[in-house]
């Protein structure tokens, strides 16, 4: 693969885009991801008042989301594609410093883990989908913008926590239910305050 082109595209815009919008999205490449975070408490406390499995849902969204993360690490290190605020010739200056040498490249960590976390929150509760997914496309086309990525690395990288976040969720919504019950019913304070109580009768 080679977005070498479509990179200095980006990349030359950003340099010639207003400082305040070189400013907002150097911000949000770099502290994006925590909406995520916010999210996922969000939808969590929520759902403790909620069934059984849309608490597992909520539960699942951070926890796959570190799975993801862990497979891209894992595809990362096994590529080992170097940086293109290094490698591509006559692009301009990355906007932020160009990461050290071995942290590599391909998939982008960002918008997997963007991707993810987009796909866990909106399966845990659908409305949100109109939020988190556009926010893990912005989260994507940022690290380019930034001159941290490919845009092939924030494709693949948007593919593969999209697919392994969904299956993932998927596969693990029924254990994960069957668990969240036995928890409310155990009796234990603390179990019962991260669980809720489930519905009201």
């Amino acid at each position: 693969m080679d977005s070498s082109d479509l990179y200095r595209d980006i990349t030359d815009y950003a340099h010639s885009a207003p400082p305040w919008l070189q400013s907002a999205v150097e911000v949000f490449t770099e502290y994006g991801l925590l909406l995520f975070a916010v999210l996922y408490i969000s939808v969590w406390w929520r759902a403790r008042a909620q069934a059984p499995r849309a608490l597992a849902l909520a539960v699942l969204a951070p926890l796959v989301t570190a799975l993801v993360y862990v497979a891209s690490e894992g595809v990362k290190s096994t590529i080992e594609e170097e940086r293109p605020c290094r490698a591509v010739a006559g692009a301009a200056a990355s906007l932020l410093p160009c990461p050290p040498y071995g942290d590599w490249s391909f998939p982008s960590n960002h918008s997997a883990i963007a991707a993810a976390a987009a796909v866990g929150v909106a399966l845990a509760a659908p409305r949100l989908a109109l939020l988190t997914l556009p926010v893990a496309v912005l989260m994507a086309y940022s690290r380019v913008f930034v001159g941290a990525h490919y845009p092939h690395d924030v494709a693949m990288g948007l593919l593969l926590g999209a697919s392994l976040g969904t299956l993932a969720v998927l596969g693990l919504a029924g254990p994960m239910t069957r668990l969240t019950s036995a928890v409310r019913g155990s009796g234990n304070p603390l179990a019962v305050w991260f669980t809720g109580r489930g519905p009201a009768h």
